[in-house]
């Protein structure tokens, strides 16, 4: 456990399901209450203050995925970024793996009905994930992206960006969610063109929080189809004319976003910036390790990758003889929260997980195993 990162949560010690949702820390719910006191004491000053903490995560957001604010606009949410990305494919084919996670599912099928870029799906082997071999088998003269998960929601397989970058060249475009890894996964960011994430997970910032990064590549070929009224030039100047897009990410602003929400944006990214990447990814590492050894002691079936360097913080599971909802009664017991699935459980730890989550888990299991 990060112990100094760990102070500022609050979060039970038998939470693993921060691949759904991240507790947020003090310091973000301090920072949405300061922001909504804020708000209901409203004077001429307060609408431009409270705006302010948008600058700031986006610097954040920035410097954290190795660019700057130029290339970088916050979102509502990681969906919104895909269909960004889509939309603004103008035709061609996109690569896209068949086991992602339905949100880069959604806005290519919706891209394809309207005539634009049409997706091509990709079978990964079972807990293999997207391989630079899978892709370049599937390489064809017309496609011109390849869209992926830098972490398996399923597996916490680890995509090799600078492999697949490699993979499709200097010319395709390559779309990353990096819903699953940013702020706890040191990946190349910068191999991809787009990268994309929410922050309501690893980040623990919150429901309606995110944001994109933009390569020039990206800012050339991907037509900004989505551009609403705040992305566009001279944004203060209501003339009644069609302004043209922002020259820069900015392009890909619909509306103002809630201060509220960026401020608590702001307080999380601060407080990854400032306890390092690398140092959370290492917690992170020593816990899923310390919940494998745990696991399969009780004759679980690993479903993740079982190579450190091929995963992220997601560790998926099966107990034979056991349906998931009854393994999921016996870890509840324990005060443990996992992900429940059909055919699988989802144990997801963060950098402050204490060792007494892997105590609670040996416990739940080992009741079902007496059984």
């Amino acid at each position: 456990m990060l112990t100094s990162y760990a102070a500022h949560f609050d979060t039970p010690a038998g939470y693993l399901d921060f691949a759904r949702f991240g507790p947020p820390s003090r310091d973000a719910v301090a920072a949405t209450a300061r922001a909504m006191e804020d708000t209901a004491r409203a004077d001429h000053t307060t609408v431009d203050r409270l705006m302010r903490a948008e600058d700031t995560a986006r610097d954040t957001a920035a410097r954290l995925a190795g660019t700057d604010a130029a290339h970088t606009v916050l979102l509502p949410n990681a969906s919104t970024g895909v269909f960004h990305a889509a939309l603004g494919v103008r035709d061609g084919v996109v690569l896209v793996p068949r086991s992602d996670f339905p949100a880069n599912h959604y806005p290519w099928r919706r891209s394809a009905h309207l005539g634009r870029a049409t997706p091509r799906w990709l079978d990964p082997a079972p807990g293999a994930g997207v391989t630079p071999e899978l892709v370049r088998a599937a390489l064809t003269d017309d496609v011109v992206a390849l869209s992926i998960s830098a972490v398996d929601f399923r597996t916490g397989f680890r995509a090799d960006l600078a492999g697949l970058r490699e993979a499709i060249g200097p010319d395709r475009l390559l779309i990353v969610d990096a819903i699953q890894a940013f702020g706890v996964a040191d990946l190349p960011w910068g191999a991809a063109d787009v990268v994309i994430a929410g922050g309501q997970k690893w980040l623990r910032a919150g429901w309606a929080t995110g944001f994109a990064t933009l390569s020039d590549r990206a800012l050339e070929h991907l037509e900004p189809v989505l551009t609403g009224w705040t992305g566009v030039e001279d944004v203060g100047l209501f003339d009644g004319t069609e302004h043209p897009p922002a020259p820069d990410a900015r392009r890909w602003s619909m509306t103002n976003l809630s201060p509220v929400t960026a401020a608590a944006f702001a307080a999380a990214l601060e407080l990854v910036e400032r306890h390092t990447v690398a140092a959370i990814e290492a917690a992170i590492e020593v816990r899923v390790g310390e919940l494998t050894e745990a696991i399969t002691a009780q004759d679980a079936r690993i479903l993740s990758p079982t190579i450190p360097s091929h995963r992220a913080g997601i560790l998926s599971f099966t107990l034979p003889d056991h349906a998931p909802e009854l393994v999921a009664k016996a870890l509840h017991a324990e005060g443990v929260t996992p992900t429940v699935r059909t055919d699988s459980l989802r144990l997801s730890p963060h950098a402050s997980t204490p060792p007494e989550a892997t105590e609670r888990v040996t416990a739940a299991l080992a009741s079902l195993r007496g059984r």
